[in-house]
């Protein structure tokens, strides 16, 4: 079984001894070094008193949220299915800490930098009888090591961007082996299973079992109580009121987003705008405040002082975690992102309620993007984008049979993508029983 190759290991190593100096600059960066403190010893504490070698342990890994989503309702299934099995779940960035706490698994915590003793720590502790990859960030030194040791390996909703930077030098050299050394990989669509193995899967390891997030993305929908704060709050505005649900924004799209939003208040008064920015910490907060000022619309209300204060045209939501419901309350919706170069946000998460949707220019890497589009279930905007945004809200506005045709045209497209979870906790029971 092949080793990592030895520039990937010492740009692994480079990457280690710069971070602590970035995580001076960036406080995400800081988060996550500060999680991986006493990671293997946490580890190797539960697996003392927990773990239990005579019984399977799948340990799934996602790098961020929106992975993590797609892996829940597997983990799900599985937990319900076969209540003797251990789960393990990792993530990379420190915004899943919060979904990981919350996911019906034995054990959750970060994953080990990509070096061989942090990697052997973990094995050592789980003894996985497979580890589980979901979308694509497959890491090479943790792969090939847990192959060396005779765990099998799978991949989920595994997707790649046709402009993806892993299908160019070097990462798709690095990778190579990693992607061979995979058992089972369910892929969203064919052409994300050529491109796979364009990176080095093969090809009889490969099927085609669709999103997982449009289940999952479907069932919270279903599960969502109205009638529970803040929605009840914040639904209850008289008929006229045209409500846009702004999510995951960046400061670049609030540059687009506030200006065109000024416009319409003009024109039209009873609108308003729930704005979620992706990172809600007080720097940010205080910037959509100092941009709404200098716009001269009304001073922006958060959603934390609801209570305590008199709407306005614009409220700022200041807590995460509740985005994904925020979208039902909205006549349309802005997804974030796609003015940033970090790329577009899920816009499942509005299309799921039948909202049409605009975005910035930057959503070629979103599969989801461009299905809506196609289905007629969202519009994309140019890099200057004031205008013509102000211009689709009008025309949803004056026209609501044109914004419910959009509407229903994305519901209808999340619709078409369920069943995923089903087909895709196959898989990963496959690799238990077939070991």
């Amino acid at each position: 079984m092949k080793r990592p190759a030895l520039l990937y290991r010492l740009s692994v190593h480079m990457a280690t001894r710069a971070a602590p100096l970035i995580a001076r600059f960036d406080k995400k960066v800081a988060r996550g070094l500060d999680g991986r403190r006493g990671l293997a010893a946490r580890l190797a504490a539960w697996a003392a008193a927990q773990r239990d070698p005579s019984r399977p342990l799948i340990w799934m890994h996602a790098p961020s949220v929106g992975e993590g989503l797609q892996a829940k309702p597997v983990l799900e299934t599985l937990r319900a299915e076969r209540p003797d099995w251990q789960l393990a779940f990792t993530f990379f960035s420190p915004s899943a800490e919060r979904l990981a706490r919350n996911l019906p698994v034995d054990v959750a915590d970060y994953l080990p930098v990509d070096r061989p003793d942090e990697v052997a720590a973990a094995l050592d502790a789980l003894q996985p009888t497979a580890l589980v990859f979901s979308k694509l960030d497959v890491w090479p030194e943790l792969t090939l090591a847990a192959a060396r040791r005779g765990v099998k390996l799978g991949l989920i909703s595994a997707t790649v961007s046709s402009e993806s930077s892993r299908l160019r030098w070097p990462t798709r050299r690095w990778a190579h082996p990693a992607y061979a050394a995979l058992d089972s990989i369910g892929t969203i669509s064919e052409e994300d299973g050529r491109r796979l193995e364009q990176l080095g899967a093969r090809p009889e390891a490969i099927a085609v079992t669709g999103d997982t997030r449009y289940d999952s993305v479907a069932e919270r929908a279903e599960r969502l109580d109205r009638e529970r704060e803040p929605f009840a709050r914040l639904a209850a505005t008289s008929p006229d009121t045209f409500t846009i649900v702004a999510g995951s924004t960046w400061p670049v799209d609030e540059a687009v987003l506030l200006p065109a939003f000024a416009d319409l208040l003009v024109q039209l008064p009873t609108a308003r705008l729930l704005l979620a920015p992706h990172e809600p910490h007080p720097d940010h907060l205080a910037g959509i405040a100092e941009r709404v000022r200098h716009l001269k619309l009304p001073r922006p209300v958060r959603l934390s002082q609801l209570e305590h204060a008199k709407p306005g045209p614009v409220i700022v939501v200041d807590r995460v975690g509740i985005l994904a419901d925020l979208y039902a309350l909205g006549d349309t919706a802005f997804v974030g992102g796609g003015f940033h170069r970090a790329g577009l946000h899920s816009v499942l998460e509005p299309a799921v309620f039948g909202v049409p949707t605009t975005f910035g220019p930057h959503w070629r890497m979103s599969r989801d993007a461009a299905l809506l589009l196609e289905h007629g279930g969202a519009v994309a905007l140019a890099a200057d984008g004031r205008h013509p945004l102000h211009s689709q809200w009008l025309v949803w506005h004056h026209d609501p049979a044109a914004r419910r045709k959009a509407g229903k045209a994305a519901k209808a497209m999340v619709a078409e993508g369920r069943g995923a979870s089903e087909r895709t906790t196959a898989l990963v029971r496959g690799l238990v029983t077939t070991s």
